[in-house]
């Protein structure tokens, strides 16, 4: 499926196709969807089966598994935009009497709070909710492992709280939030807690020999926020266009921004992956991907992000493993990315009424000590502070309300640069944090802590 208006190359549509069905083929998937979403739709879509004239399309639901997680982290940050909740709150806040209630919500969603991977016996996964029909039931009697904050541990136990978070803030069921709050202002309507038809069904194949066994599909009770959503190829194309630009009826852009940055240490074993606030973050081959991985009996499932490109890689299937619809939800946005790397808008000048004269002197060179640096204006009055030569911290700021900016990423994150002025009213220097930047190395005057020599600059 295309868009006329963002239609791929036929080389570009051929070579997904061809990564779709290899992957059909090596990882011995029952059926296999794969899409690519970007410039605001779906602009590709494809699939490979097992039974001839049968195959799904994009509007095929699979199970999406731990992908529900992200979904549920969207429910916690509107809670916290609303003012309902901090990040840093205490679980026990909310949702008192678990035995957990000292991991903050930023813990739990970054899944550094130190609670058990899974919950106890049986594998909750392949047994309905109904076994364990409450909380004490998911966290058994030693559900925190390590102290909380200190690393990455994944824990589904975890999200489930989460998700009796949201019930308990909302005053209302998690499916319900999820429905009115996320799933329909996006249009995901083909995203649902239960098998919706079309859909496919879960199988087993045998790692040995070419033959299968169907899996159950069981309604997971208390534990659905950590995994129990269906969705389809089309959906989740959109799903991930939120993720990389946001919409004001769910999450403003400022928020999907905060989710995608990395809150703890890296995975043990994988230092190029990280966790947000419900996204897991990799950085491959010189760029960033967000996304999530899913997988229950039957289905595994992938999508990520290209934010940089606007690009949305997708890829499910119906079998319990083999097929890696992670690497090939990457593999798609590569491919793309790669064949037709997006067009950069064309530049134009600033409109003259938004031209602000008191901001363009402060433009160009720029020093610390002798490590010389450029500022250049940003979008909305912020700025950009980068090195001019050799390594150094680059930077980007926005603007404070009552003047100065405060920094967005790398050593400045929440730092604050201000312009510090002579009293004639001139600028005397820049303060970025307690480190001062003058217009000349080492300017002579008293803006330098510790003063310049009164010789000056001389040679040997």
């Amino acid at each position: 499926m295309t868009s006329a208006s963002e239609a791929l190359l036929p080389t570009t549509e051929r070579s997904l196709l061809h990564r779709v069905a290899r992957a059909q083929s090596e990882g011995r998937a029952p059926s296999f969807v794969g899409a690519v979403a970007r410039g605001g739709g779906m602009v590709w879509s494809g699939s490979r089966s097992c039974v001839d004239g049968h195959a799904p399309d994009a509007d095929t639901q699979y199970r999406i598994g731990s992908i529900t997680k992200v979904f549920t982290a969207v429910l916690v940050l509107r809670l916290r935009d609303e003012g309902l909740l901090g990040l840093d709150d205490p679980l026990e806040k909310h949702l008192p009497g678990t035995g957990v209630g000292q991991a903050t919500v930023a813990q739990l969603l970054g899944h550094t709070a130190g609670l058990a991977a899974e919950t106890p016996s049986p594998w909750w996964e392949r047994t309905p909710g109904s076994t364990r029909p409450a909380i004490p039931d998911v966290l058994g009697d030693a559900p925190v492992l390590h102290p909380a904050g200190r690393s990455f541990h994944y824990s589904n136990p975890g999200y489930t709280l989460l998700g009796s978070l949201v019930e308990a803030v909302r005053g209302m069921s998690w499916e319900e939030a999820l429905r009115t709050e996320v799933l329909e202002p996006l249009g995901l309507d083909r995203t649902t807690v239960g098998p919706v038809a079309p859909h496919a069904s879960g199988w087993a194949v045998h790692p040995w020999a070419d033959v299968m066994l169907p899996e159950p599909s069981e309604d997971l009770g208390v534990m659905a926020p950590a995994g129990q959503l269906w969705s389809t190829a089309a959906d989740l194309c959109r799903f991930g266009l939120f993720l990389a630009e946001g919409d004001d009826r769910v999450l403003s852009a400022a928020t999907v921004a905060e989710m995608r940055v990395p809150v703890g240490p890296p995975a043990v074993g994988d230092p190029q992956m990280g966790y947000g606030l419900g996204l897991q973050v990799a950085h491959k081959e010189g760029g960033t991907l967000i996304g999530h991985g899913g997988s229950l009996p039957g289905f595994v499932a992938g999508i990520w992000v290209d934010v940089e490109e606007g690009l949305v890689g997708v890829a499910l299937a119906n079998a319990t493993s083999g097929p890696a619809t992670g690497v090939v939800a990457a593999d798609l946005v590569r491919i793309v990315a790669e064949a037709e790397p997006r067009l950069p808008e064309p530049w134009r000048p600033l409109p003259a009424a938004e031209v602000d004269h008191e901001l363009l002197e402060l433009t160009g060179p720029w020093y610390w000590g002798t490590y010389s640096y450029g500022l250049r204006i940003g979008a909305e009055r912020g700025v950009v502070l980068e090195p001019l030569k050799g390594a150094g911290r680059r930077a980007r700021f926005r603007a404070l309300p009552g003047g100065g900016w405060v920094g967005l990423d790398g050593y400045y994150a929440g730092e604050t640069l201000r312009v510090v002025r002579r009293p004639d009213g001139g600028v005397s220097h820049l303060d970025l944090g307690s480190f001062v930047f003058t217009r000349e190395p080492y300017e002579p005057g008293d803006a330098v802590p510790g003063g310049t020599d009164a010789g000056g600059w001389r040679g040997l």
